[in-house]
């Protein structure tokens, strides 16, 4: 009988030791693990739930430091019935020492000082390291958590995000400590469960784990390959004007040089153009795009660099919608009124396979641009080649807001 794969969930409080008798420490009682096993329980009935509690939430002796903290994630990165690891554990950031001689510390001794070192951020390693193995688990759902103290939402909104970016998370759960503000913010910078309900936001966090941590993505394989230039003649005039405007309207705005949402033109039924990932639209006349290939639903070679996350979903879309090969996604409002269709992408990350389809059959016909709206996220404008550009443009005037941003707090750049 096949085992079941497996729901980790890490709670409770860390110390980082500094002397004997004396530690740092990042104080968590585990009932926010409790609390979420009791939810993912009734949310996930064909996995198993395991809830690790550290010693400080009462819970395995042996599971009390940083350090062992980060010995139980290798055990779980190293096990391939490891689905979704929840890291709602507290860990003491830093390591310290003491300037004194070494011994015990003495209370009579006068003033002290002590060095703090940062420590490692176990979190960033379990979707972005190769396991013991050598396998790089990006097929983790990581949800990870991240605390403020007196934040406003956006403040709190841009933390998390930063942890997001940074871990590779699927999913951040913030929330703050004064204020009891809750969110689930996403890759696609959207934030939901906005509440200081903190059972109604965890509740709708293991909804979202559940949903989607069974999408299906394609891994693209990076080969050797250069940049292709945005003036190029393979980028067809159109989307070359479309793109452009919606970079000088606002559209991409960038987070720690980065900007989201994708761009691309199929060139055949197995080679398409697409927006590099981890770069910044704005500087597209010096970044270019990347050159993919496929042949087949699980293969995508890249030659170059890594395609848009999009770029996996946009395959379908221009597979499913014959004479359309040319596509914008961008993260803008739509405007009050607007005739173009809106469906949920609360299921959905971007650049899975279902975010694909939920594009592909719900795109609304408007002459020969086709649309989409998916809330809390932005559209998808599909066209032609040979469509005149003007048209392209005042439909998104029409339709979008290209200053303002979609689903979160307007972000800091810097």
């Amino acid at each position: 009988m096949a085992s079941n794969k497996k729901v980790h969930i890490i709670s409770g409080g860390t110390i980082s030791k500094v002397r004997p008798h004396f530690a740092l420490s990042a104080p968590a009682y585990g009932a926010v693990g409790k609390t979420l096993k009791e939810l993912a329980v009734a949310q996930f009935p064909t996995m198993d739930i395991v809830l690790h509690l550290t010693r400080m939430a009462g819970g395995n002796r042996n599971l009390e430091t940083v350090e062992d903290v980060g010995r139980l994630v290798e055990e779980l990165r190293n096990d391939s019935l490891t689905k979704v690891i929840i890291m709602a554990v507290a860990m003491a950031d830093f390591s310290g020492e003491v300037n004194a001689e070494v011994g015990r510390l003495k209370t009579n001794t006068g003033p002290l000082t002590m060095q703090l070192t940062p420590n490692e951020k176990i979190i960033d390693n379990i979707r972005n390291l190769p396991n013991q193995t050598g396998v790089v688990r990006k097929d983790i759902f990581l949800v990870s958590f991240k605390a403020t103290a007196g934040a406003t939402g956006a403040e709190q909104y841009q933390a998390a995000l930063h942890n997001l970016k940074r871990s590779s998370s699927n999913l951040v759960f913030a929330n703050d400590l004064e204020n009891h503000r809750c969110m689930v913010v996403t890759p696609e910078e959207a934030r939901y469960h906005e509440t200081t309900n903190r059972l109604e936001a965890l509740q709708g966090l293991v909804e979202m784990t559940e949903m989607r941590s069974h999408l299906t993505f394609t891994r693209s394989t990076v080969v050797d390959g250069v940049p292709v230039a945005w003036a190029s003649p393979l980028v067809p005039e159109a989307l070359r004007t479309v793109v452009d405007h919606c970079i000088q309207g606002g559209a991409y705005k960038p987070f720690h040089g980065a900007t989201v949402g994708h761009f691309a033109v199929k060139l055949t039924d197995t080679e398409f153009l697409t927006s590099r990932r981890k770069t910044d639209f704005n500087q597209l006349s010096e970044t270019g795009l990347v050159h993919i290939k496929t042949d087949g639903p699980d293969s995508v070679v890249a030659f170059g660099s890594k395609p848009s996350v999009g770029g996996q979903s946009q395959r379908s879309i221009f597979r499913e919608h014959e004479g359309m090969d040319c596509i914008a996604h961008f993260h803008c409002p739509i405007r009050e009124g607007s005739l173009v269709p809106q469906v949920s992408q609360r299921e959905f990350e971007c650049g899975s396979h279902e975010c694909g389809q939920n594009t592909s059959q719900n795109l609304g016909i408007f002459g020969r641009i086709k649309a989409v709206y998916l809330q809390e996220h932005g559209p998808n404008i599909v066209f032609p080649r040979d469509i005149d550009p003007s048209e392209v443009i005042d439909f998104i005037e029409a339709n979008f807001d290209l200053s303002k941003k979609t689903g979160g707090y307007q972000l800091e750049t810097a």
